[in-house]
């Protein structure tokens, strides 16, 4: 009878024991994937393929008064209307794997410092508007004074803040781009060196 009570009580923890078992290794897979790792190849080449992203755009309009100093003959003048722009832009071609990382949720992007990309004369909408005493002088009198004119361009599009407008316009366009092409939270980060290009 002790005996038989004893097996009964072996078999029911046997059972109890299978049960348990069967429990934890039922869905133990040695082929199941336990984490998703994804490199963003995708995303780094759309962003090689944007090239040069121009994000941000000054116009000027200036008064330039130029005058030639002479020894003896009249200072030959001119007072000149000069129109002309400054582009502000990210060289997204400089951008490399290593300067994209994944946390959670996140993309974290290092983009290449803002650039001021160029900065022009547009002569289309810029004229002389007075002359005196230039007659064969005429040219050299033009040509510094829309040399002196594009380098105040330069200096007052950085001075105005371009480069700064241009990485808040890259949070405003690239963010939201590089969002949806990843499908993650995107954040931007920049390194600040600025480099200058003179548009030819």
């Amino acid at each position: 009878m002790v005996k038989r009570y004893i097996q009964a009580i072996t078999i029911l923890v046997i059972i109890i024991v299978s049960i348990f078992l069967w429990e934890k290794i039922k869905d133990f897979n040695l082929f199941a994937i336990k984490d998703i790792k994804t490199t963003h190849n995708m995303v780094l080449k759309e962003m090689t393929l944007l090239g040069k992203l121009e994000l941000a755009n000054f116009t000027f309009r200036d008064v330039v008064e130029q005058e030639l100093v002479r020894d003896y003959l009249p200072n030959p003048k001119a007072i000149l209307i000069v129109q002309g722009e400054a582009i502000g832009c990210i060289d997204l071609t400089k951008i490399k794997p290593e300067d994209i990382a994944t946390k959670d949720d996140t993309l974290i992007v290092h983009l290449p410092d803002p650039e001021l990309c160029s900065y022009k004369i547009d002569h289309s909408n810029s004229k002389i508007y007075d002359t005196e005493y230039a007659f064969m002088n005429e040219q050299s009198l033009m040509n510094e004074a829309y040399t002196r004119a594009e380098g105040k361009i330069k200096q007052s599009a950085l001075e105005m803040g371009i480069l700064e407008q241009t990485k808040k316009n890259a949070n405003l366009v690239l963010k939201p781009l590089l969002e949806n092409i990843s499908g993650k939270k995107v954040v931007l980060q920049y390194r600040m060196k600025t480099t200058l290009q003179r548009l030819k």
